[in-house]
């Protein structure tokens, strides 16, 4: 049987005051004396109140909430970025509504309205969508909104955000390979995240430019998939090795550490000893790769920090406090899966 929640009527007759005497005492109100708001706060404490939040926000017309939106609670990097959002919230008094996207423009801003309609104070977007056709709906809002490793080819966009530098991360992976000795390498590269898979292969190719290693289209494989997946990623991986080691490539570069892990996967199957025969290496620096076989050698994305520092944005705008914009460096995690190229 449910127990009966008590009121706020509850306690003023327990009490033998008002209402109003036992809302201002909750509410620390200097109309109260301290005798009587203590009294009243610990009377309310040994029957058991509960504040009623959507009462609250209709005072104080925050709901203390905030909405974070991501493509798929089943990837792991998101986990670690969820991690840094509710630290955060959690110190400043914030709750966190979480959902998920899988992918999808139109439900992501399906999301976004969402929470609106449940009064969130502010929003953060992982991998976003949105572009600049849906800027007019996004301005209606008016609710803060920080974007975390946006994938909007569009530079339009006017919310704050927060990202990695996904140009220098390439450039540490393709540098590493270079300094290893190998010259034929491979990029594998995926659709589903335009602008940053953009900003990695524009960084192999210039790292590999600037070393006047000759570059060839067909070291060069990006998957079509249609859902930014765990699964999909891995899958993957292991299709597009074949085609990889077709042109003769030492070592590949990976969009991400799940497409890295489903190439190491289909070399177990092929017999292909890693590192010795190729070398791979990931982007993400994901829990899991470091107990894979072998340990991936990754691209590491502040992902914790990205979290956090979104998160103080948007409390910073709620509280009219400029928001900034933040460009992360990544950092060159080398692992088993890398090595100096084998020569015959």
């Amino acid at each position: 049987m449910r127990r009966q929640e008590k009121s706020i009527e509850d306690i003023a007759q327990a009490a033998g005051v008002s209402h109003s005497t036992v809302s201002r005492a909750l509410r620390n109100s200097p109309l109260i004396s301290v005798d009587v708001r203590e009294r009243i706060q610990r009377l309310a404490h040994e029957m058991g109140y509960t504040p009623n939040a959507i009462a609250q926000s209709l005072q104080t017309r925050q709901t203390s909430t905030i909405g974070l939106v991501v493509t798929s609670i089943a990837d792991p990097f998101w986990g670690d970025v969820m991690k840094g959002v509710e630290e955060v919230a959690r110190a400043a008094g914030f709750s966190v509504f979480l959902s998920a996207s899988h992918n999808d423009p139109d439900q992501e801003m399906a999301i976004i309205e969402t929470f609106h309609r449940r009064r969130v104070d502010g929003i953060l977007i992982a991998a976003s969508r949105i572009t600049s056709n849906n800027k007019k709906r996004q301005d209606s809002f008016r609710v803060p909104t920080v974007l975390i490793n946006s994938q909007a080819e569009s530079e339009a966009m006017l919310l704050n955000w927060v990202s990695v530098d996904d140009h220098k991360g390439a450039q540490l992976a393709v540098e590493h390979l270079l300094q290893l000795g190998h010259r034929s390498i491979g990029y594998l590269g995926t659709n589903n995240r335009p602008r940053s898979n953009r900003q990695r292969f524009l960084g192999y190719q210039s790292t590999l430019a600037a070393a006047d290693v000759p570059f060839r289209d067909e070291w060069v494989v990006i998957s079509p998939g249609n859902e930014a997946s765990y699964e999909e990623d891995v899958t993957a991986g292991q299709i597009s090795l074949p085609l990889l080691l077709e042109t003769g490539v030492t070592a590949i570069f990976c969009y991400n550490d799940l497409m890295a892990t489903g190439v190491l996967i289909a070399c177990r199957e092929r017999g292909i000893v890693v590192p010795e025969e190729l070398s791979v290496i990931g982007f993400d620096n994901i829990k899991m790769i470091s107990y894979v076989t072998p340990p991936l050698t990754t691209i590491h994305q502040p992902k914790i920090e990205m979290g956090r520092l979104a998160t103080q944005v948007v409390l910073d705008l709620l509280h009219n406090r400029p928001g900034q914009n933040y460009m992360l460096p990544p950092t060159l995690i080398s692992r088993a899966s890398t090595a100096p190229l084998a020569h015959d």
